[in-house]
């Protein structure tokens, strides 16, 4: 029987990706880096910023990689000021209210990130808990964050569903052995279902997402 639900937070619970992807455009160009859509869904979306900037900027130090970070997202949460809940996702919670599920948000997004955007989308108060991976030893695609949420939500793998867009995510979700939903809102549907994804919906109005719980 399922009693949680477990979300990623960007591309899942909203569309941060053209967002995200213009900040890291601007950023890069400071560093002579000209990137496209296909360089930043292979090498960037959904790794952590220190992974990121590691692999595409090996030349600075630990310290100034840091600082890179910090201000990739001061000027990500500048242009982030009107996001939107994706399609359903009041509606899901909604249902979860009303079923007396547990839910945990499971992120790779920095903090300051998590609570900005939970805040402008109206969600703070909506989760039982809420992992950030850069609290712990390794972050998706690692199994590791989506463990913690199971165990700080004293739950086993089979009573939990888990929503997550990115190939990191899919992962990391399915890598801790949990039913996972991909939404198709980065990635293609059946790219995610190749990645181990169970289901993969456009948003939570999925006809199908609906028939799904409806047998739970």
């Amino acid at each position: 029987m399922i009693s949680a639900l477990l979300f990623d937070l960007d591309g899942t619970l909203c569309n941060t990706d053209p967002t995200h992807f213009q900040t890291w455009v601007e950023l890069l160009r400071d560093y002579g880096m000209e990137i496209d859509e296909a360089f930043y869904q292979a090498r960037i979306t959904g790794r952590l910023n220190e992974a990121i900037i590691q692999d595409l900027l090996p030349q600075l130090s630990p310290s100034e990689g840091k600082q890179l970070a910090d201000e990739k997202e001061a000027r990500f949460r500048k242009l982030a000021l009107n996001l939107e809940q994706l399609a359903g996702v009041s509606d899901i919670l909604a249902w979860s209210e009303e079923r007396k599920l547990l839910r945990s948000l499971v992120t790779n997004a920095p903090p300051k990130n998590v609570e900005f955007m939970l805040q402008v989308l109206g969600l703070t108060e909506m989760f039982e808990s809420v992992i950030l991976a850069e609290n712990l030893p390794a972050g998706k695609p690692d199994p590791l964050p989506y463990r913690m949420a199971l165990e700080g939500l004293g739950i086993s793998p089979s009573e939990a569903i888990a929503f997550e867009d990115s190939p990191s995510g899919i992962r990391s979700a399915v890598g801790a052995g949990i039913y996972t939903i991909g939404i198709a809102s980065t990635q293609s549907p059946q790219y995610l279902k190749d990645l181990g994804a169970s289901m993969a919906v456009s948003d939570f109005t999925d006809p199908e997402l609906w028939k799904l719980l409806e047998t739970i």
